[in-house]
């Protein structure tokens, strides 16, 4: 019940983006772009904050979590924390991998439109970029280990 009452909620901003793209999509078509990206933009926003808000939750108190019946209980032996840690180590390391893949990715490009015999050493460093993720992989491996 509650799971329907947040997605309602979250939809609550795609309403009038809807609305007013419908309205105003034959008329001016770069407003009712630009409508329903806030719209979309808002949307993103409510979703994110409900994770984030279920992600505190879990962080601060995970036998609140275990108390609710949301997740089964684990075995009282396991660290409660340890797939958080090996969790963050994934996902941090590869946003961080994404956003120097984009930027060394980018310039390799025009690097290489202008001089195609650098293919082979560029594509070295934007191999080194995505040897970030992989180090949050193996970090995440031996937390779990």
């Amino acid at each position: 019940m509650y799971l329907v009452i947040a997605i309602l909620v979250g939809l609550l901003p795609m309403i009038p983006a809807v609305i007013f793209f419908m309205r105003d999509r034959k008329a001016q078509p770069d407003k009712a772009v630009r409508s329903l990206a806030f719209g979309l933009n808002g949307f993103n926003l409510i979703v994110g904050l409900m994770v984030a808000a279920v992600g505190i939750l879990w962080f601060a108190s995970p036998t609140t979590v275990y108390a609710s019946g949301l997740v089964p209980q684990a075995s009282t032996s396991a660290d409660t924390y340890k797939a958080l840690a090996a969790a963050l180590s994934t996902g941090l390391g590869s946003i961080g991998a994404g956003i120097a893949v984009a930027s060394t990715g980018a310039a390799a490009a025009g690097a290489i439109a202008e001089k195609p015999e650098t293919f082979g050493r560029l594509l070295v460093f934007v191999g080194m970029a995505e040897g970030v993720a992989i180090y949050g992989l193996i970090i995440a491996f031996m937390i779990l280990q």
